[in-house]
């Protein structure tokens, strides 16, 4: 799939900040003297995990979804993904008075299920290290006539999520950098549009997991490049390659990757638990951890983060802060 111009504007962020007010939470921006004083820096913490459904992904799924015609609506939507994405469909589509099947992976997070099936989803399960998911979901949605909803290979996806950056921007002001988790790329894409438009200078940092450090290599390479399914923690980020509309705009927009190691993003998860009182998926904290630990190097006055998501069971968090998983 491609454009002939870039994929979306900062007017499409703006559009879908129009669309998604009054059902999207706008988020709130958290400081921490101790994390300030910790790297150096003035920090902006943009807490999606009080978003809907726990994450980010709530804001491109309901931007997508209502944008669809409403004989396509009514008929129903498909989507994929590992836990977050499944659950704002499933949500979207209760919003707007139709059905969702979402195709999830075998071993996604008991919690991340239940939530979507919660939400009134059907699930069809695959093995994500043998099986294609894409294929599963595009077969399924062409033999039902379901609209296909992707976690972020979409315009409308991206933009939505560009909306999370956008609200920062609006609260805190003009930033020096922006760090945010990179899995697909579209929270990344959407947030670089967001925040670049404006602020050209701004610095944009994204973040993966060490075992799952498709983007990173790809930029390297000047072209997308596929890694073995990732084994990490950070569960919202293991895919083995960036989507080809989010690496067409993260290629131009993004000024870097830093990589975080399972045992930092622990560390990351316990931090913003005992002294930002609040909770993280791994995904979550990926930025947090490459603050924590200098990875993201020598930060400018005043950086924003985005923590994207908290959906995570007590069982696992405790498992994952306490002696390990």
């Amino acid at each position: 799939m491609t454009t002939a111009g870039p994929p979306i504007t900062l007017d499409d962020v703006r559009s879908a900040a129009a669309r998604l007010d009054g059902v999207a939470h706008r988020t709130p921006v958290l400081r921490s003297r101790t994390l300030d004083a910790l790297v150096g820096a003035e920090v902006h913490l943009k807490c999606e995990n009080f978003q809907r459904v726990g994450a980010f992904k709530f804001r491109g799924a309901y931007n997508a979804a209502s944008r669809l015609a409403p004989g396509q609506l009514s008929r129903g939507i498909a989507a994929y993904s590992s836990g977050n994405h499944a659950q704002a469909v499933a949500l979207a589509a209760r919003e707007l008075g139709t059905t969702a099947v979402i195709v999830m992976p075998e071993d996604a997070p008991p919690s991340k299920r239940a939530a979507t099936e919660g939400y009134g989803a059907e699930i069809v399960t695959y093995d994500r290290y043998t099986g294609d998911r894409v294929t599963v979901a595009e077969t399924l949605a062409a033999e039902r006539g379901l609209a296909l909803v992707p976690p972020y290979e979409h315009p409308h996806v991206m933009a939505g999520q560009g909306t999370a950056a956008l609200e920062l921007v609006e609260e805190a002001g003009r930033l020096d950098a922006l760090l945010a988790p990179v899995g697909g790329g579209g929270l990344i894409a959407g947030s670089a549009t967001a925040v670049k438009g404006p602020h050209p200078d701004t610095r944009v940092i994204g973040v993966e997991p060490e075992a799952g450090d498709d983007t990173k290599r790809s930029l390297e390479a000047g072209r997308r490049v596929s890694i073995p399914v990732p084994r990490t923690i950070a569960d919202g980020q293991a895919l083995h390659t960036p989507g080809e509309l989010t690496f067409s705009v993260n290629r131009r927009l993004l000024d870097g990757i830093v990589l975080v190691g399972d045992d930092e993003i622990r560390d990351a998860m316990r931090f913003a638990f005992e002294r930002l009182k609040i909770v993280l998926e791994p995904s979550g904290a990926t930025p947090l951890a490459a603050l924590l630990t200098g990875r993201a190097g020598p930060l400018p006055p005043r950086v924003g983060v985005i923590l994207s998501g908290g959906n995570i069971d007590a069982e696992r968090f405790a498992r994952l802060c306490g002696t390990g998983d």
